[in-house]
């Protein structure tokens, strides 16, 4: 009997780090992509218009394909065929151009919201899972697996940041830049992404075509990982319920609009909503406006592993902090890490005389990132434990339209004004959650005695 339940327990975790490792792979490339797309296409806003296509496809994809193909193709194999759609968008970088990038952008788009849908009910079956068969509360194991999960995820943003940085570092550095240009970087950039930035600077080629040969590779990889080692896994509640009861493709379809009758993910969505705006500004805007604008293109990969580092060990320590201090605590740091990050992005004087300061913001950017990752995706799984498919679905598509509407105004708002609407966002999301919280918590108030039944323990997670 023991040794049936190590044996269950390793195989868990062994699915755990498989699938860890092969997003930790896709997104070495796909991560370091995103983050030069600003800076490396930024004639006519390619690289942004590339960006908010496809946070569009992904937006479209999260109302329409995860429950259906999470229902038709299983998790693990929704994963592969999404993951193909990532190598595909490498491939589109080769040439880059309207006719490359844009199509290759929607493609990635429509696998997106499949991929991080099945990734977060893959991993809310597995810890279930397993908590019930150890005899643990299943938020607690959930958690755990997102901070696992996330931890090697996050360390994505190192490899592949440095491998760009080690790529394009090949080339002599520039001479100084002007202090017209400088006194025009940061909250002051009012050029929007059509603006060339230290072109002079601007990698070969033959670098950009090792760098992308790299990413690729790294792709291809985790779809043979993950093809080969991702063991298939469904629901206990399917297995309780029965395959007899599957229900019919349209009423699959429509599962992510009808969970919008609980007012409970109305209020949450402001979250993701969130997540979509502060990850965008990082990638399009810091990147370009601060780093780029001051420093060079060479740099962008180094700030960012600084994020990506800070946001890989706060994933891990959050994941399992969140049982001791409760998921209200992290939300707060937070929140509060972020408002202190803008506050001073807004003040801020961006000069290359100033060096620690532009790692110091990813770092605490990353810092709150985490709590968003880890916190958002376990809230989610434990609130809509019985809709798991349409409400990471729902996560993914709010997500998306963040993404969306932040890179859509990249090229006609000031980044003073980007910044501004991130505090108004935030604010938002923040009196909302609280909300959530607040409806959570008069249950238990009402009925302190009663014997914990399901409904309340999910309550309480």
């Amino acid at each position: 009997m023991l040794e049936a339940f190590i044996s269950t327990m390793e195989r868990s975790l062994k699915n755990v780090l498989v699938l860890s490792f092969g997003f930790l792979l896709l997104f070495t490339a796909y991560g370091g992509l995103q983050n030069l797309q600003s800076s490396l296409h930024g004639a006519e806003g390619l690289g942004v218009a590339a960006l908010s296509t496809l946070y569009g496809g992904m937006l479209l994809s999260s109302m329409l394909l995860p429950p259906v193909l999470i229902k038709t193709l299983g998790c693990k194999w929704t994963l592969v065929v999404a993951m193909c759609c990532y190598v595909a968008f490498s491939l589109g970088n080769f040439y880059a151009s309207w006719y490359t990038l844009i199509p290759t952008s929607v493609l990635l788009g429509l696998g997106a919201a499949p991929l991080w849908s099945a990734q977060g009910t893959y991993l809310t079956i597995m810890g279930n899972a397993q908590a019930e068969k150890a005899g643990k509360v299943g938020k607690d194991v959930v958690n755990q697996y997102f901070g696992i999960f996330f931890l090697i995820f996050q360390s994505s943003g190192v490899w592949g940041n440095l491998i760009s940085s080690l790529v394009f570092s090949q080339r002599p550095t520039q001479g100084a830049i002007p202090e017209g240009q400088l006194r025009s970087c940061g909250a002051s950039d009012c050029l929007m992404a059509t603006a060339s930035r230290n072109s002079t600077n601007q990698p070969s080629q033959e670098l950009i075509y090792t760098l992308l040969g790299i990413y690729t590779g790294s792709g291809f990889l985790t779809v043979l990982l993950t093809a080969a080692f991702l063991e298939p896994v469904k629901d206990a509640q399917q297995r309780r319920e029965g395959e007899k009861q599957t229900p019919p493709l349209w009423s699959t379809l429509l599962s992510t609009f009808r969970l919008f009758r609980d007012k409970r993910l109305r209020l949450l969505v402001l979250l993701p909503l969130y997540c979509g705006f502060q990850q965008a500004f990082l990638a399009g805007d810091y990147t370009r406006s601060y780093t780029t604008c001051a420093l060079g293109v060479q740099f962008v990969g180094y700030v960012m592993i600084c994020f990506a580092a800070v946001n890989a060990l706060c994933s891990l320590l959050f994941g399992k902090l969140a049982r001791h201090t409760g998921r209200t605590a992290l939300f707060a740091l937070g929140a509060v890490t972020h408002l202190g990050c803008i506050t001073a992005l807004l003040l801020w004087k961006p000069h290359p005389s100033q060096l620690p300061v532009f790692f110091v913001f990813p770092g605490l950017w990353g810092v709150a990132d985490a709590v968003w990752q880890t916190q958002n995706n376990a809230l989610f799984g434990v609130l809509f434990e019985k809709d798991k498919e349409a409400a990471f679905a729902s996560y993914r598509l709010w997500e998306a339209l963040g993404f969306v509407i932040a890179f859509g105004y990249s090229r006609f708002l000031c980044v003073s004004v980007k910044l501004y609407i991130l505090l108004g966002v935030l604010s938002l999301a923040m009196a909302a959650y609280g909300t959530v919280e607040y409806l959570e918590s008069k249950p238990l108030a009402a009925a302190p005695t009663e014997p914990a039944t399901e409904g309340v323990t999910q309550r309480k997670m």
